[in-house]
């Protein structure tokens, strides 16, 4: 029986990921209590991040597609100055 290359590989990535799928279960297992407990404080993190990522290059809230709103000054843009 000829011994395959592929076979070998294959095997070998399948150790790997049992190994990796049983030590994440016990690190979970035995790390619970101290992960869950910092749950709301990476959720205090991310509002930052994420209120980096959803405005963009800071060009405010207009911009998105819908006509300026006269009720509300701050949708509007400012008057553009005239070239010279």
């Amino acid at each position: 029986m000829p011994d395959l290359p592929n076979s070998r590989s294959l095997l070998r990535g399948l150790m790997i990921a049992a190994f990796g799928a049983a030590l994440a279960y016990l690190f979970f297992g035995e790390h619970r209590v101290h992960l869950l407990g910092y749950l709301p404080f990476l959720f205090l993190l991310a509002c930052p991040l994420l209120h980096m990522t959803m405005h963009g290059r800071h060009e405010g809230h207009g911009g998105h597609g819908h006509p300026p709103d006269p009720a509300n000054p701050g949708d509007r843009t400012p008057p553009q100055q005239p070239q010279s």
